[in-house]
């Protein structure tokens, strides 16, 4: 099965005392729209971003969440969950985010983009939810969704295929990053494999090693 963009997500503005930017505001709540969007290297057009400590910038410009994995959520909490409720920007049909390789590129309409991290969870999900243990609940299902940098602006819409063009041999996987980083830390050496991961997370490595060492 092709997997493909299900929706394309821009953040609206949303003032709450969770959200984590120190003016109160958040981008996390974010909308399906209906036609293509360009996709600059700094993220999609259109989009807001309330923390820009934490998100946005090259190796988090775009963050794909897999709808697959939203209704795993959905019966969990026994609550619909539309396209944009993780916060993501493209929300994937028939991808397997958690499975994608760090490095392995993907063409979406015009666009090329590249796997670089998962999402790391924080309060500010967990308050726009209104589920208080969001966080450890969401480290044990480990399905984080993948965050993407972008080596070719172009347009981004619903429906376009999703074709993962270059897959890196070392096999890292998102979600192997994700659990290393979290509940696994003996996977941590596997993650120094991985060259396209971005340095911060690759120096945290380092550090969490020699530290063990």
């Amino acid at each position: 099965m092709t997997g493909r963009v299900a929706a394309v997500n821009l953040g609206i503005v949303t003032e709450a005392q969770w959200a984590g930017d120190a003016s109160g505001r958040s981008g996390i709540d974010k909308r399906p729209v209906d036609v293509p969007v360009s996709l600059l290297t700094e993220g999609l057009a259109g989009d807001f971003i309330g923390e820009r400590a934490v998100h946005g910038g090259p190796d988090q410009a775009v963050y794909a969440y897999a709808e697959e994995d939203a209704a795993w959520w959905s019966a969990e909490l026994g609550r619909g969950i539309g396209p944009g409720g993780f916060g993501e920007n493209l929300t994937t049909y028939a991808v397997d985010v958690t499975g994608a390789v760090i490095g392995e590129q993907w063409q979406i309409g015009s666009a090329l983009l590249q796997v670089t991290k998962p999402r790391t969870p924080c309060t500010t999900f967990a308050g726009f939810w209104g589920v208080p243990d969001l966080i450890k609940r969401f480290t044990v299902r480990a399905a984080p969704g993948a965050y993407l940098r972008v080596l070719r602006e172009g347009e981004v819409g619903a429906g376009d295929p999703v074709e993962v063009v270059e897959r890196p041999a070392h096999g890292v996987t998102i979600g192997e990053v994700f659990r290393a980083t979290s509940l696994e830390p003996e996977l941590l050496p596997r993650l120094l494999e991985a060259p396209d991961l971005p340095e911060p997370i690759r120096e945290k490595v380092r550090r969490r090693l020699a530290g063990r060492g």
